[in-house]
């Protein structure tokens, strides 16, 4: 995850670049953070979506046969 010092430095770039510009090694700084950030979320998103399971109104596994294979090859989910 990552850490509330580096989401803080993001926002201060951010605030920084509304208002009067940022150097080069500033905007190149913001970039490598909010790729960072991006990377984290992606793989939490990924992760997230990865252990659910998608039931209909009536009760039934409808979990897409992609996700089961995805959660039976990392041991996600005991599926018979």
């Amino acid at each position: 995850m990552i850490s509330d010092e580096k989401i803080n430095r993001i926002n201060e770039l951010a605030k920084k670049k509304r208002k009067q510009g940022l150097t080069e090694d500033e905007q190149e700084e913001q970039k490598d953070l909010r790729q960072e950030y991006l990377s984290e979320f992606r793989g939490g998103m990924k992760k997230h979506i990865e252990g659910m399971k998608v039931v209909d109104p009536e009760g039934k596994d409808v979990t897409p046969e992609k996700l089961k294979k995805i959660q039976k090859k990392k041991g996600i989910h005991d599926r018979k």
